[in-house]
């Protein structure tokens, strides 16, 4: 995965465009984070192989490296994703967004593809 490249990610976005995609949107403090450090609050979210039709996507910020990623849905909702800081596209065509924390560990995830991931 690279760090995120504003211009690239955003060409990316516009890609997939007023077409049905597939989301998988991931969100997490850590496995168990409140049991290594009482100070941290373990929280979390899991969305996979959800079908959605996007008409616009946009990448904003890039302070301290850190983007957030939103969607604007065909129906009037919105898909939006905070602390995004690397992307790529794989080898299976999946565009895949992911959050990096300080440790290096996930944090953040969005990753669209045209066709179902495995599940």
């Amino acid at each position: 995965m690279e760090k995120i490249n504003h211009e690239q990610v955003q060409e990316l976005l516009n890609s997939y465009q007023n077409k049905q995609v597939y989301v998988h949107v991931e969100v997490t403090s850590g496995m168990y984070a409140s049991h290594m450090d009482e100070q941290v609050f373990n929280a979390g979210m899991f969305l996979r192989n959800v079908p959605v039709t996007y008409t616009q996507g946009a990448v904003k910020g890039g302070i301290n490296g850190e983007f957030r990623v939103g969607l604007k849905l065909d129906n009037g909702g919105w898909i939006y994703v905070l602390g995004l800081t690397h992307f790529e596209v794989n080898e299976n065509d999946e565009f895949i967004m992911h959050g990096f924390n300080y440790d290096g560990k996930l944090a953040t995830a969005l990753e669209i593809s045209t066709k179902e991931f495995f599940k």
